[in-house]
Parts: C-alpha cells; structure tokens; sequence
C-alpha cells in the first residue's frame, strides 16, 4: 500500500523534505504551536456553537433571535461549557502570540531574513483581536450592543469618510436589522479566512527559511539546524503538548466563568459599564484619558466657520484616541526590521543583554502599555479616591466640585505616568544592562590578557629548558 502511495504522490519526497525537519529543543518555541493549536481549537469550537447560534435581530419571543440562541446553547448540556471553551481559547491564543513576539523582539529573530515573516506575524496577532472584537456582538445582549455602539462611534469619528465607512462595514446606520449578520460573517469566514491564509504563509517561510538556532547551537553545529525531526519525536512532543494545553482550557472554563449574557439582558438604551479583553484594554485607557474636544466650537452652529468643521472633524477625540495614537504606538514595533543595520543573515537568536537600546526600547513599550491599560480603569480609581475623600458625606454642590476635581487629578497622574514610567524603565534598564555588559566585556579582556600572560610564561619556560 505504501508503495503505491509512493508511486503517485511521493510521499518519500514529503518524508525527506517536510516530515524530516529539524525543530529547535526549546522552551519558547512552544510559543508559535500553542497559538497554531488554540486556533484549531477555536475553529472546531466555533463550528460546534454555529450549529445553534442564529445570527438575526428578528424577535423571538420578545427578544432578538441571537440572544435567544444564546441563551438556548447556555441551556443545553455543555453548551455553556462550550462557549467556555471557545472564549478562554481565544484569550490563550492571543496571549501566546503576544508572548511569541516578545520573544522573537527580544531575540533579534526578526531581522533579516525574517523581516516578512515578523511583518506577518503583527498582522496575525492585529487579525486575531479583531476577529475576537466581532465575537462580542454575537451574543447580542446589553454588553454587545454597548460594545457595538461604541466601534460604531470610533469607525465614524474618521474624518471625512467615517459615516460611510461605518455604514459599510455595520450593514447600514447603528442600530440596523443586518449588523449581527455582517458581523457574524467577519467573525466566521472573512476574518478567520485571513487568519489561515496568513498562518500557511508564515508556515511555510519558516519552513524555508528555518528557524532561528538557540545560541548553544552553534558550538555544537555552526549554521545547522540542531534538534528533533518532526517524525516522530517533535511530533509526539507537538502532541503532549497539545493534550496539555486543552487540559489547562477546560480546566479554566470548568471553574471561571464568561460573558453573562442572562445577567446583561436584551438590547436596551440603558449604557452598562463595559470594559474590552485585557489585549484591547490600552485603548480603551487612552480614550479614558482622552479631553471631550480638541477644537471648541461655538454653541450657536450659525457661527461656525467651515474651518472650524474641519479642524473639529480632523482632530476629534475618538479618532486620534482609537486610531491615530495606537497606530502610533504600534507603528514602531511593525517597523523594527528597518530599524536593524545587520546587513549579514541572521542564523542564531541573540541574547537581550547584548542590545540594551532594543531591550530598553522593548520594556519601556511595555511599560506605556501597562500604564495605558492602568488608565482603562480611571472610572474605578477616580471613585476609590471620591470614597478616601468622604465625597458622598458632602453636600450636592461641594460634591459636584470635588467630583470634577478628583477627576482632573487622576488625569494628571495618569498622564504623568505615561511619560515618566517609560522613560524611568528605559534610563534603568539600559544603565543596568550597559553595565553588566562593561562588566562582561571587562571579564572578557582580562581573561584574555591572563590567557596571554600565560602563554608568554609557557613560551619562555620552553625557551630556558631549551
């Protein structure tokens, strides 16, 4: 039998390029598998709740359809363990190529010639939150329709083609009878469409382009690959790790719970307090932060001028707070392979106390993203600071004062915060890592300089016994 398989489709030939290949024995390659196995998990999850999930508006008994079947998958056996599963996945997913692109930063894997791989790997990890944004409005209760109302608002506050834009991609104005629809199509096909394209591609440039050695490799074989083929060792290892890793899922969704669509209820025109996943969370802060207007336009709309519009238009909070300042947050990171001068192939991951200005850099980013999530709870921290300050003994009016106060004072330490950790983070870990690698460098000379010392004192012991 495996012979004529052999004959018409070469499976030798697969054997010998494909399933013989080297992977690298280490810990934090993992990182790229797990992402690879949550999104099997999610696509085989999603099929299973699409079997019940009807993504219309229409009422039903009262309630939007989508609700309804919700509330339907939460009813039946392991339904709500199933949407368990699928939400906490998608977290791991995330999480895990959040993780992998530290790694690859901080390693120096993706300079060349892996720079079109790390600009695939930022588009996979954009893609995959926006394909969890489309999964909130699916359930279509208070929580989503909040949620949709509010990526209504940003899609619009582009200028001069928001509205258009939102109507484009919203099916028609918010609220519309096709928004659950339109949006249960990016989160099922359009989105996860793209997710595989892009993962086969990354796939196989790796496959091309090996993986990047772990500094040991290369005492042991310079510029090979060193580590386990993936028949049959990193396959069984894939495995274990697979088997591992749904243990750890359904062990979280067995005891945490998600998204009470029961405690929310249907669409209403109440606003509850929403707050997104912790990977979108820095942009929810710095619209937190964000003044309700750049331009102040004049109350009487009489008198103002088209200028003024535009400029309004141009410099609204909701576009420079969603778009225009997180695109210049992540713009950085996206470019980082330019930012490289190595005009040589890079073959073996480079240790992060080697480069203090990129390690630097890579721990300030994430020090403004901590902060910038931090301010995501302002309303949280401004009402801990009303409570110390005894605001609710205060009369109406001293209240309403303090109230306004505390909440410019919270502003101000976080926008305090967002320049001095950074830079602080940045000044301490370069100073740090430039000194242990003086001391290093130090180390290094004067064991050479002893090295040499005695070689000379050989050299000369040899020359007397002559």
């Amino acid at each position: 039998m495996n012979q004529w398989l052999d004959e018409r489709l070469h499976i030798s030939r697969l054997n010998d390029k494909f399933l013989r290949k080297a992977f690298p024995v280490h810990h934090s390659f993992f990182l790229g598998e797990i992402t690879l196995f949550a999104l099997v998990i999610l696509i085989i999850s999603g099929i299973l709740l699409a079997f019940t999930y009807e993504p219309s508006t229409k009422l039903v008994d009262g309630v939007p359809a989508a609700y309804a079947s919700i509330l339907k998958i939460n009813s039946m056996p392991f339904g709500d363990m199933l949407r368990r599963i699928h939400h906490w996945t998608a977290n791991i997913m995330v999480g895990a190529a959040v993780i992998h692109m530290f790694r690859i930063y901080f390693s120096g894997a993706f300079k060349k010639p892996r720079e079109i791989n790390w600009w695939i790997g930022f588009m996979l990890l954009v893609f995959s939150a926006l394909t969890a944004v489309t999964g909130y409005s699916l359930p279509y209760d208070q929580f989503a329709f909040a949620t949709l109302k509010v990526i209504y608002g940003i899609t619009s506050s582009v200028p001069f083609i928001g509205n258009w834009l939102a109507e484009l991609f919203f099916a028609g104005p918010f609220p519309g009878p096709g928004i659950v629809s339109r949006f249960y199509g990016y989160h099922i096909m359009l989105l996860p469409g793209i997710l595989l394209g892009l993962t086969a591609v990354h796939m196989l440039l790796m496959i091309k382009q090996k993986h990047t050695q772990p500094g040991y490799a290369a005492k042991i074989a310079y510029k090979k690959i060193v580590g386990v083929p993936l028949s049959t060792q990193q396959s069984i290892i894939m495995i274990i790790l697979l088997v591992l890793m749904a243990a750890i899922i359904v062990l979280f969704s067995a005891y945490i719970p998600v998204h009470p669509v029961e405690v929310y209820g249907p669409p209403s025109d109440s606003t509850p307090t929403i707050k997104p996943d912790w990977y979108l969370l820095w942009i929810f802060g710095i619209l937190a932060i964000m003044p309700p207007e750049f331009i102040k336009l004049p109350e009487d709309p009489t008198l103002i001028t088209s200028t003024q519009q535009t400029l309004a238009t141009i410099f609204n909070p909701e576009f420079i707070g969603a778009m225009l300042i997180p695109g210049l947050i992540l713009g950085p990171v996206f470019l980082a392979p330019l930012f490289d001068r190595a005009k040589e192939n890079l073959y073996y991951a480079e240790s992060p106390t080697e480069h203090p200005k990129r390690l630097a850099f890579g721990l300030a980013w994430c020090a403004l993203m901590i902060v910038l999530s931090v301010a995501g709870y302002k309303p949280e921290i401004q009402t801990a600071f009303e409570t110390a300050r005894g605001v609710g003994q205060m009369a109406p009016e001293a209240a309403s004062i303090a109230k306004v106060q505390i909440e410019e004072l919270v502003k101000m330490m976080l926008y305090a915060a967002i320049v001095v950790v950074p830079v602080i983070m940045y000044i301490l870990t370069f100073g740090i890592v430039r000194a242990i690698k003086n001391s290093r460098e130090t180390d290094a000379r004067e064991m050479k300089a002893h090295q040499e010392l005695l070689a000379r004192e050989a050299a000369s012991a040899h020359g007397h016994d002559d």
